[in-house]
């Protein structure tokens, strides 16, 4: 089985791992309701998308 000759430094295990942070999810305020969204995502508490009504909303 194929080892690796040499130990992997810190330098180039941390370049290597430099494209693996998490990025906080980009929420939008829903002009309608107020109510934090996710962008392209229907709106649960109103049911909008797009400004018109896709789904029933939950308090209905």
């Amino acid at each position: 089985m194929p080892v690796p000759k040499r130990r992997t430094g810190q330098a180039k295990k941390r370049m290597r791992r430099s494209h693996h942070a998490l990025t906080a999810p980009n929420v939008i305020e829903n002009p309608d309701s107020g109510a934090p969204v996710l962008p392209h995502r229907v709106c649960l508490k109103t049911g909008f998308y797009k400004g018109r009504v896709v789904i029933k909303p939950k308090n209905a």
